[in-house]
């Protein structure tokens, strides 16, 4: 299954608590229960005004969908092409 990386603008996202955190969960957790097993959520960074979120998908069409049930902004999808890592540079 495809994995990609979104890139949701939310100005001032680096400076929201950890209850307005837990809400924005909560809402992606019960959106991501109604659109079924086929759409994972990973993980997410945040940064000052972004927040970077890594989703496992079968296509781009269900996370924009997850993305308008939830109120979220979904500025860019890019889909996972590879992962590397330090131990990429080892034969």
């Amino acid at each position: 299954m495809p994995k990609f990386v979104i890139e949701r603008e939310i100005p001032g996202a680096g400076k929201l608590s950890a209850q307005e955190f837990q809400g924005i969960a909560q809402k992606s957790c019960n959106v991501l229960r109604k659109l079924g097993p086929e759409i994972q959520w990973v993980e997410s960074y945040v940064s000052d005004d972004k927040v970077y979120c890594v989703y496992i998908a079968p296509n781009e069409e269900i996370i924009r969908e997850h993305a308008r049930q939830g109120g979220f902004p979904a500025n860019r999808i890019s889909e996972v092409k590879r992962m590397i890592d330090p131990t990429t540079a080892e034969a």
